[in-house]
Parts: structure tokens; C-alpha cells; sequence
């Protein structure tokens, strides 16, 4: 299949609910929730997608001629890209009927296993959400991440019990879901969490964890505290929070500060290999993509998943190779600069 033919099935599939816009930079959608879009005033997927337009990248074609190698290792397992699947989560009420999220997850988890990459998935008000994905995880041998909401300690712990039976690599939790109006309202309900309460949940788990949703130097510090292994700077989409900066405008202070104690991940806006790159070169270990994901099972199933990581992967190929990077541990700041 061709990038183009995914889409254009999705799109008739979506039948409005998503355009599947030929940039994928949050304006057609802006603050229609439910939906793809954000919260009010709808701004900040399109700020995210922005300033990642205001980094260049700096070509340089003096150097070795050789293959870059675009491989990341992750406790202790080996991706062919820097590039994981974002959580998506709540599928019919935000993209229409087609896909359940069990029934969404059952293609993602396995389509990104198969184009080298792993997938987050979300953890939905049914608690099968979870259940089921970690179940097709551990059919692939662990391959995955199950991303849990901010729910009450207990709540947490009980999801846990079920992943620490599991050879599952990593676990997460998007800890800006606690911005979701609609899980405050949830039995059990979700919010925010102390560091001591991040403590006893990083320790009850038996794989690496990682806190999604940090946006500030002060709260990464506080997920190194806490013992995370790993952070993803993240603000959700836009969808927890309006008028709030982009991931590509914190990440270098949040890099540069915390960079050397845990694996820094970024989420929000990144749509092409050379956003990858930026990414890097800012002080990213990885990257996760949400939005474009969705159209490609929708349109194209595992195929879908696999022709677009295929596609970021050659575009990541082809800035690496301008700019005179053989592999990522070569991506350094010098090989970026900010525009107007």
C-alpha cells in the first residue's frame, strides 16, 4: 500500500471526524473536543507543530560516506528507529466508530512491533483496555508499553499486579491526565500526584517506568526524585491543558538538566524524520507520534503502521545523512539552529 492510499481510506472512514490533513498540525480540528482537536482556545497541537518549524537543521555533507545507523537501545531492548507510538485513547468518541481501543491497540502493538518500533497504548475507563493490550504484548514478547491514568493508588497498584506478571519492558503513566474533566468524574477517579505517592508506585512496579507528561525543569526533577526511569515531555496535545507552551520550546532546559539522570522521550507536533532529528539534536533520547498513527490503522491496518514508520525512518535517514550524522549519539545541538 501507499502512504497516499492509507490516508485517502482513512479519511473516507473518518467521515469527518478527522480530515487526515495532508500536515497534520492540529488547525483543521483546533478546539473540537470530542474530537482530535484540543481545549480551548485550541492553540497549543498547532504551537506544537509550529515551533518545531522554527528549527533548522544544519547541512554538512563534508564527512564520512557511510549508512547512518538510526537504532536506539531502551532497557536493554533494541528499536530499528527513535520513535515510539503515542497513546491514543478514547477512539470512538474522538475518530468515530470504526475502531473500539481494544480493537485499535490489537493492530497498533503489533503493526509497530513489526516496523521495529514498540507502541504506548492508552488506559481507557474499561479497565479490559489495559488488560487486553498487555495480553497481546506478551504475545509478542513484550513489546510494548501500557500507559496508566493517574488513578487513585489503589487503582494503580491493582493494574500493576497485572503487568508484573508480564514480561512487559516498560510501563507508564501519563500523569497529565489528571487535566481530563471527564476522569475526575470516574469511579475510581484520577488527579494529581505527589512525589512520594510516584515513589511507592515506581517501586511497586518490577519494569523500568516512565512519567509522561512533564512540561517543566522542576517537574522533571521531581520524576528523577521519584525514581522514574525515563520521561516523555508531553502536554497531552493540548487536550489537558490550553495556552501552554510547546514540547520543543522546554525540552532543551529539561534535557540539559535531567538528560544525564534518566532517558528523556518527547511527544507533541513531531511529523517527519527531520522533526526527529530536531528532537534529537535538542537533547531527546526518543520521540513518540500520536495523531498520524491513527489514520494509518484506520486506513491500512499493520500495513498502514508499517509504511508510515518506514516513511518517518527514511525521512530520518535522509537528514542524518545531510547533516553528518552516522549514527544518533552524532545528533548534537550544533547540527540545528532557531529561524524567525
Amino acid at each position: 500500500m501507499e502512504y497516499k492510499e492509507i490516508c485517502d481510506t482513512a479519511r473516507k472512514i473518518f467521515d469527518g471526524h478527522c480530515t487526515v490533513c495532508p500536515v497534520c498540525d492540529g488547525r483543521a480540528c483546533g478546539n473540537r473536543v470530542p474530537g482530535p482537536g484540543c481545549k480551548p482556545p485550541g492553540q497549543t497541537a498547532q504551537r506544537n507543530y509550529a515551533k518545531w518549524q522554527d528549527v533548522f537543521v544544519e547541512m554538512d555533507t563534508i564527512c564520512e560516506n557511510s549508512a547512518p545507523d538510526t537504532t536506539l537501545s531502551l532497557f536493554g531492548r533494541t528499536f530499528k528507529y527513535p520513535f515510539f507510538a503515542a497513546p491514543i485513547g478514547a477512539l470512538k468518541m474522538h475518530y468515530g466508530g470504526e475502531y473500539s481501543d481494544l480493537e485499535y491497540n490489537d493492530i497498533l502493538i503489533p503493526g509497530c512491533a513489526e516496523a521495529g518500533i514498540a507502541a504506548f497504548t492508552g488506559d481507557g475507563v474499561d479497565p479490559e483496555v489495559m488488560k487486553a493490550s498487555a495480553k497481546t504484548m506478551q504475545s509478542i514478547g513484550g513489546i510494548g508499553i501500557p500507559t496508566i491514568k493517574p488513578w487513585n493508588i489503589e487503582a494503580v497498584l491493582e493494574k500493576l499486579d497485572i503487568l508484573n506478571q508480564t514480561d512487559i519492558f516498560a510501563a507508564a503513566m501519563d500523569i497529565d491526565g489528571a487535566g481530563l474533566p471527564f476522569l475526575k468524574a470516574m469511579n475510581p477517579n484520577a488527579g494529581s500526584k505527589p512525589v512520594s505517592e510516584l515513589k511507592q508506585i515506581i517501586s511497586y512496579a518490577k519494569m523500568p517506568f516512565i512519567l509522561k507528561g512533564i512540561m517543566t525543569v522542576k517537574g522533571a526533577v521531581k520524576a528523577v526524585e521519584a525514581g522514574a526511569s525515563a520521561i516523555v515531555v508531553s502536554n497531552h496535545g493540548g487536550r489537558v491543558l490550553g495556552n501552554c507552551p510547546s514540547t520543543a520550546e522546554v525540552l532543551p532546559e529539561i534535557a540539559d538538566t535531567v538528560g544525564k539522570d534518566l532517558t528523556v522521550l518527547v511527544d507533541g507536533g513531531i511529523r517527519n524524520g527531520s522533526d526527529i532529528f530536531k528532537a534529537l539534536a535538542l537533547g531527546a533520547d526518543g520521540v513518540l507520534i500520536g495523531r498520524p498513527f491513527v489514520p494509518m490503522v484506520y486506513g491500512g491496518g499493520k500495513e498502514g503502521v508499517r509504511v508510515y514508520a518506514e516513511k518517518l525512518g527514511a525521512e530520518l535517514v535522509d537528514t542524518m545523512t545531510m547533516c553528518g550524522a552516522h549514527s544518533l549519539a552524532e545528533i548534537s545541538r550544533d547540527m540545528v539552529r532557531y529561524g524567525k
